[in-house]
């Protein structure tokens, strides 16, 4: 199947409530005919899925989901997406007030359980106390197993149902059956609190998660809200119309005012002004713009009023690219997350066992009060397994740091170039527009003595030349007016010739000076020398006689590169640089930014080489680059990364792109990467640990050492906060400098 007829995309997905829930979706999704791959987000109830368009389509892949108890937001449009984020917030309040009724009637439950367990007909009004929180306030659970059982599966809803449940009948039986229990010499207990207030706590859990989850995906948000919804459109008759932003079409002309956010991308075709292109590039430092100058949508006009023709709109934006990416990226997986996923497939089941494992252990080896003990271990054990904080460990780190990086100018991919970059041994620059800004301008201009040096003739000629430097030389000589000149010739290799007033002129390298037949005194020859060690490229300009003058055009190096190389070998990270420009300039670049590797004159195929090369020595490499010609060698390294003023098809073929063109964001890149790998291990190790040692000591394992019996309440208020550390840890990454 040919990869470009494949089609990926997101939906929101409905009825997620633990991690067992996104692994039984994903795997439904997976099952479906015409699906390549699918990815299920519990922490942003999201699903990625890549598929054949031919064989399925959105409705199949909605329906695949309603038939296992889930559902699939398919529509795209705006009013839907308001829709969905309403119905979120209504959820979220409802869910605050079956947590305010639990709490209400779980506190004087408490109190007549601990306090006044002898009060006349106690139970009764325990009982009448714990129903409404149980089977009102608890209801998502109790709806959420059932759903599940239908489709015979299990996830955190079975275990809530089970173990409150249990408790819950149980207690209703003691209450109305009492001799039952007293004719065998035992006390008829009752656990109407501990159904109650593990729903309280459960509740209390999920609604922090909620609120710290609705905290993960506040950047993305951001980036949405930089949306403009009107822009001021100049009619053909010059007249100003406010219109939506969506019926702008490429071509449009918008009038941007001051202070308003810029609603497409374009090119500034009158004014100027200084734009705040913080939002996107992380620099807080407003960018001068004048005509012919690319502006962006989302970005903020400072002072000046200025006229954009809009080139991309809607979705092909860079602020809809980048959300878009953002949220792609926050949807994947990193390879780390693949046992976590398996063991959360595995988890309810195996929760279950292990609870009958300790009713069976304490009815046969419990004596007397071996039932009443191993209920209570039954549902203790149900409570305190928490496969949550396992699905949530991964998910909520990765989306806190994608946005970190967001928020940093620093766009990143997939979360398994994420998780690669923090193992970078090497760096790999491209020169030409990525260690220098890839345009060229005149740094230095001498002329020979005397006053008659001609510029006009010299602008004249290049105004007609092709040459990617004429346009830097004319901007340079900055002449008002040209003379006519005629018998114009462009000579390969060498530069421009031609004639005005009967007499010849000539501007190019050394090769057009002995074509021409002079050579320069000596304090030309010795100032073009000096430029030359420089890196620089030499521009000599001539008549017949004499050479009249002669300048240095050169690619200035970016402020941050030496800052940026600094830092990477501070950690510990080698650096190369290639080109192909010739090694007198390479070498001199590589010099000025502490690059001790560089390799000149090569082709875009033997970059590619020279990274397979460093590979091959066991290294994980990082490619930077802006160019075409840089797409192979950036898909052939194993973390690529774009400059955002590149070309789309760099950027396209690379992992990460650093909008702002600000080297420095590449060790940045790394940091972040380190510390949410950081937080995903410590997620997971914690997550690992409290399952591991919780589950035993629920079931009783300190019983025959010390007496030690867990209570399900305790149990209940551990479990809801272990998912509520893990999200609490992931955003800690957003306060990391």
């Amino acid at each position: 199947m040919m990869k470009e007829n494949l089609t990926k995309q997101s939906f929101p997905v409905l009825n997620l409530h633990c991690a067992s829930c996104a692994a039984t979706a994903q795997n439904a999704l997976k099952a479906g005919s015409g699906v390549i791959d699918a990815q299920v987000n519990f922490a942003n109830a999201t699903a990625t899925v890549e598929f054949d368009p031919v064989r399925t389509n959105p409705q199949k892949l909605r329906s695949l989901l309603i038939s296992t108890g889930y559902d699939l937001v398919i529509d795209e449009s705006e009013s839907s997406a308001e829709a969905l984020e309403e119905r979120q917030k209504k959820e979220l309040h409802q869910l605050l007030t079956r947590l305010r009724i639990a709490t209400g009637l779980s506190i004087p439950l408490f109190i007549i359980a601990m306090f006044f367990m002898y009060l006349p007909y106690g139970n009764y009004i325990m009982w009448a106390l714990a129903t409404p929180v149980v089977f009102y306030c608890g209801k998502q659970f109790f709806s959420g197993a059932w759903k599940q059982a239908l489709h015979r599966q299990m996830n955190m809803d079975t275990l809530v149902a089970l173990s409150t449940g249990t408790a819950y009948i149980f207690s209703v039986f003691n209450t109305i059956y009492p001799s039952f229990w007293t004719q065998r010499g035992l006390q008829p207990h009752v656990y109407f609190e501990t159904a109650a207030v593990v729903i309280l706590f459960l509740l209390f859990g999920k609604y922090l998660e909620e609120k710290a989850k609705s905290n993960i995906t506040s950047s993305l948000k951001k980036l949405m809200g930089l949306q403009p919804q009107t822009a001021t459109a100049i009619q053909e008759d010059g007249t100003q119309m406010v219109v939506p932003v969506k019926s702008i079409q490429e071509g449009d002309v918008l009038l941007i005012k001051p202070g308003e956010r810029i609603a497409v991308d374009g090119i500034l075709t009158s004014g100027t002004s200084f734009v705040d292109e913080s939002m996107l590039s992380g620099e807080p430092v407003p960018v001068e713009k004048a005509v012919n100058d690319s502006v962006f949508a989302g970005t903020i006009n400072q002072k000046g009023s200025f006229t954009i023709r809009a080139n991309k709109v809607g979705s092909d934006t860079l602020l809809s690219h980048i959300i878009q990416k953002v949220h792609e990226a926050q949807s994947s997986k990193v390879p780390i997350q693949k046992l976590a996923d398996k063991v959360v497939a595995k988890f309810v089941p195996a929760v279950i066992i292990c609870a009958i494992i300790s009713l069976s252990c304490w009815i046969f080896f419990g004596g007397n009060s071996g039932f009443i003990h191993g209920l209570l271990a039954f549902v203790t054990v149900l409570i305190i397994a928490c496969p949550c904080a396992l699905g949530l460990a991964t998910p909520t780190a990765i989306m806190v740091g994608i946005s970190k990086g967001a928020e940093e100018g620093i766009l990143i991919k997939d979360a398994e170039s994420l998780e690669l970059a923090k193992n970078i041994h090497c760096v790999v620059f491209d020169k030409t527009g990525t260690i220098t800004k890839g345009k060229p301008d005149v740094t230095n201009i001498l002329w020979a003595d005397g006053n008659n040096h001609q510029p006009e003739i010299w602008s004249a000629m290049e105004n007609q030349s092709e040459h990617p430097l004429a346009e830097a030389i004319c901007q340079h000589l900055d002449v008002s007016e040209t003379p006519e000149i005629s018998n114009f010739q462009s000579i390969t290799g060498s530069g421009i010739q031609a004639e005005y007033q009967n007499r010849n002129y000539y501007a190019g390298n050394a090769r057009m000076l002995e074509k021409a037949g002079v050579s320069p005194d000596n304090r030309l020859k010795e100032t073009a020398e000096k430029w030359e060690k420089e890196a620089k490229t030499i521009i000599w300009f001539t008549n017949e006689e004499k050479v009249l003058g002669v300048l240095a055009i050169s690619d200035h190096i970016r402020e941050t590169a030496a800052k940026a190389v600094k830092s990477l070998h501070e950690m510990g990270i080698e650096t190369y640089m290639l080109t192909g420009d010739n090694a007198s300039a390479a070498g001199f670049v590589a010099q000025q930014c502490g690059i001790t590797n560089f390799e000149a004159n090569l082709l875009p195929n033997q970059k590619a080489g020279i990274v397979r090369r460093l590979q091959s020595e066991g290294k994980i490499v990082a490619m930077v680059g802006d160019g075409i010609n840089d797409s192979n060698a950036l898909a052939q390294s194993d973390v690529g990364i774009a400059m955002g003023k590149g070309s789309d098809i760099a950027m396209d073929t690379a992992k990460m792109t650093i909008i702002s063109n600000d080297l420095t964001k590449i060790s940045k890149a790394i940091h972040i990467s380190s510390a949410t790998i950081r937080a995903i291990r410590q997620n997971l190790f914690w997550a690992f640990i409290y399952n591991v040692i919780g589950i035993p000591i629920a079931g009783g394992i300190l019983y025959p050492v010390n007496g030690f019996l867990l209570n399900p309440m305790i149990a209940g208020l551990t479990m809801a906060l272990s998912s509520v550390s893990v999200v609490g840890n992931s955003i800690r990454l957003k306060y990391n400098k």
